[in-house]
């Protein structure tokens, strides 16, 4: 037998000579098809295609949102550096977890031109830091704060303040946000101006 789909006439073939019953059975399977093959193909690289081009598309209006100031999540998004530049002091009442008043006291804070660094001097406690620019959202501006001098010991190394535009536009609402030494969430509000 030459090739695994022929077929063998036999003794069982009919009395004119033409070929009985398959006596055997090929053990490959048939050849596949290639007439749709081209077809799949170029599908396949269409919907590659298409997606990388949304993807590339979504990236571009993702980079001109951010270099035109159209992203309100990152540093230096939508905050107005004008609101913030300046020199500002006012009271601050702290309370803890539980919204027990633990101190007021009163605080500075510089912000230099550009409303990316600053810093800033808790008065009543003799402590004094830097601040960052750590992000901004809407009309609020974040700032990390890091202690540069606690004399006495009475400040936490680390701290987050969060300042918004007064409503009359005369001060700044100020929140700064710490954990103590020993875990305690502290939080400071009050009115710079």
């Amino acid at each position: 037998m030459d090739t695994p789909a022929e077929v063998e006439s036999g003794s069982d073939g009919g009395s004119d000579g033409s070929p009985g019953p398959v006596s055997q059975i090929s053990l490959w399977a048939p050849p596949r098809s290639t007439r749709y093959k081209s077809k799949r193909r170029k599908r396949i690289l269409l919907l590659v295609g298409s997606v990388a081009a949304v993807a590339v598309l979504a990236g571009g209006a993702a980079a001109v949102a951010v270099f035109v100031g159209g992203d309100s999540g990152s540093v230096g998004g939508a905050v107005a550096a004008g609101e913030f530049v300046g020199s500002w002091s006012g009271e601050m009442n702290q309370v803890d977890t539980e919204g027990q008043h633990v101190a007021d006291w009163d605080a500075r804070v510089s912000i230099e031109e550009g409303a990316e660094h600053g810093t800033s001097a808790w008065i009543t406690f003799s402590c004094s830091g830097s601040l960052v620019l750590s992000a901004s959202e809407g009309d609020r501006a974040v700032y990390a704060y890091t202690e540069t001098a606690d004399p006495e010991d009475r400040c936490v190394d680390e701290a987050e303040l969060t300042l918004w535009p007064e409503e009359d536009g005369r001060g700044l609402r100020a929140e700064w946000s710490s954990v103590t030494d020993e875990g305690t969430r502290m939080t400071s509000t009050g009115v710079l101006g």
